[in-house]
Order: C-alpha cells, then sequence, then structure tokens
C-alpha cells in the first residue's frame, strides 16, 4: 500500500499549525473545487485528495496517530525495508474494503457529485481511519471557514475575487469622480474620492463572482492616474514649469499661474534666476480621506530667451553689454 504524505500534498511543514493547514487548504480547495471544475475529473480527484489530508491534519487525533505512522515508516524506507513495513499494526478495526463504494453525507452521494475517484477515502486512510460513513464532506472544512453552509449535502463554495483597472484623469483625481463600469455585464457606478493615488485599490465588496450557495467574492479596482502633460504628482505636492520672460525676470514683476484649483498671480521677484522653484503652500493635491488639507505646488521659473531681435533691440543689448563691461 502506498504511503501518503499529507503535509507534501497540502504544501506545508510538518510543524504547521492548525491555522496554516486550513489556510493552505481554503488556497487549494478555491483552485481545485468541483463547482470550479465541473467537468474536470482530475480536478475533482485532486480535491478529494486535499480534503484528505484536511480530515487528517486538522483533527488533532488523527494527526497523531499520522505523525506517528509517518515516523516508523520513513525509518523502514530509510533501511531499505519499505516493502516490508507492517502496515497492521496501525490497522483500524473498522477499516472498509478497498472495494468500498463512495461514502455518503446526508441524502448525497458525492460519487454522484464528484465520480468515482472523488467520492471516496484512498485505501490508505481507510486502512488507518476506518470508514468514516457520513463523517466526510468534501470541502466543508472550507466553507465553514469562509462563513458557508451545507444544503441538501452539499457545501456552500464562496463566489471568486475579480480585479479590474479604471484609468482617470489627474483633473478627476484632484477633484473626485464617478464612473460607470460594466464587468461580466454588470454595470455598477464607483465613486472616487479627492486625492485618490495612482495604484491605489478600492474593494468592492460583495461585488465579485457570484458564490454558489455561499457569499459572492469582492471586487478589487486599482486606479490609474493618467500622466499629465503639465503637473507632475509627488505625494501629495504637485510639480509644474512656468515659463517667465527676461524682462520679467531680470526686473521683476507678476505672471499668472494655472494649478488644477484654479489661476493666480506669482510674484516674481527682481532678478531671478532660470530654475528658481516657487514653493506655493496648499495649492496642491488634496489629501486622500482629509477634506480641506492639501498639499503644496512647486512652481520652476524657465527664463525665456527672447528670439527674432531687431536692430534696435540688438544696440540696445551692445550697450547694456557694454555697461556692465562684458562686452
Amino acid at each position: 500500500m502506498e504511503y501518503k504524505d499529507y503535509y507534501k500534498i497540502l504544501g506545508i511543514d510538518k510543524d504547521a499549525s492548525t491555522d496554516e493547514i486550513k489556510k493552505a487548504y481554503r488556497k487549494l480547495a478555491r483552485k481545485y473545487h468541483p463547482d470550479v471544475n465541473p467537468t474536470d475529473k482530475e480536478a475533482a480527484g485532486k480535491f478529494a485528495e486535499i480534503s484528505e489530508a484536511q480530515e487528517v491534519l486538522a483533527d488533532e487525533e488523527k494527526r497523531t496517530k499520522y505523525d506517528q505512522l509517518g515516523a516508523d515508516w520513513q525509518r523502514y524506507e530509510h533501511a531499505g525495508n519499505a516493502g516490508d513495513f507492517d502496515w497492521s499494526r496501525y490497522a483500524a478495526g473498522s477499516a472498509g474494503q478497498s472495494g468500498d463504494r463512495a461514502h455518503y453525507y446526508g441524502d448525497t452521494d458525492w460519487q454522484d457529485i464528484f465520480g468515482e475517484e472523488g467520492a471516496q477515502f484512498s485505501d490508505f486512510f481507510r486502512n488507518i481511519f476506518g470508514d468514516l460513513g457520513g463523517g466526510f464532506s468534501p470541502g466543508s472544512g472550507f466553507a465553514s471557514d469562509r462563513g458557508g453552509s451545507s444544503r441538501g449535502g452539499r457545501s456552500a463554495f464562496p463566489g471568486r475575487d475579480l480585479s479590474a483597472e479604471l484609468t482617470i484623469s489627474l483633473e478627476e483625481a484632484f477633484s473626485g469622480c464617478a464612473r460607470i463600469i460594466s464587468l461580466d455585464g454588470k454595470k455598477m457606478r464607483i465613486s472616487l474620492d479627492p486625492g485618490i493615488r495612482d495604484g491605489q485599490v478600492i474593494k468592492l465588496k460583495g461585488k465579485g463572482e457570484r458564490g454558489s450557495q455561499g457569499p459572492s467574492g469582492d471586487l478589487y479596482i486599482t486606479v490609474k492616474v493618467a500622466i499629465h502633460p503639465d503637473y507632475r504628482r509627488q505625494g501629495d505636492d504637485l510639480f509644474t514649469e512656468k515659463p517667465v520672460n527676461v524682462y520679467t525676470a531680470m526686473l521683476g514683476g507678476e505672471v499668472d499661474v494655472r494649478a488644477l484649483s484654479g489661476t493666480f498671480k506669482l510674484k516674481i521677484p527682481p532678478e531671478t534666476q532660470s530654475g528658481t522653484t516657487f514653493r506655493l503652500k496648499g495649492r496642491g493635491f488634496p489629501k486622500y480621506g482629509k477634506k480641506g488639507v492639501y498639499g503644496d505646488l512647486y512652481v520652476k521659473a524657465i527664463i525665456e530667451i527672447p528670439t527674432n531681435l531687431g536692430r534696435e533691440e540688438k544696440e540696445l543689448l551692445r550697450k547694456l553689454a557694454a555697461l556692465r563691461k562684458e562686452g
């Protein structure tokens, strides 16, 4: 008879806690559950195998017996005598025969649901722990952990979580917006608060895949904020550039600066150098979830050199250069 490594089947260590066992089982159950793979017999067999492993490892008494058996069997295996291992020492007094049909739970024949392979415990299990009869319900541990229930003997199975992406403009992220999205033929309205960040994930509870007698999954929407040609966002601060003519830069003055919150005047001090950055407090991006609180706007002055100079302009510049002894 073949030895079954239940720890390997669930992909866990031998010192795994009960919570780790349940977590590993739930992960695999979502992948191989017959409701997800209705025509895949291989998946049904895999589901029965992981359910059997969970049945043993999640039960303290069964796990203790299984661990003792495993330790003895490994000693025989390392000695090269695994073929002579005395299984009868661990056999249950009520073990079923290898030709037994499926086990029953309530009025449900699991062989009808999962097929011949997934309907019964393995010979290994039944020789060690016996025929549990009505005590086995494939997936019961998974359903109960998620708040599901059995109806007519069949386990409730929650719907899968779904994910989607939604792209919005920087202006929409600044002001907040509402969008209508369509997913699997369903339309739903999504409201986004001001200040939402690029890559932020919004969870819509119960808007995922519909469950089979269990709760629906959740919908996770990743928000993508499109790149803006004039502004760069860093946290809750905004960065932009403002062209300033050479005369204003030299003599001082005011320029109009357009921000996402409106247009305002920026005072340029005399002799401002190109690349000088001005910080405008509270003119940046709204802080997500904090109404009335904003980051800052940083404006870099880019000095523009005039082109297509006329004869008189050139003459005046020569005089200016001479005055500064730079000619």
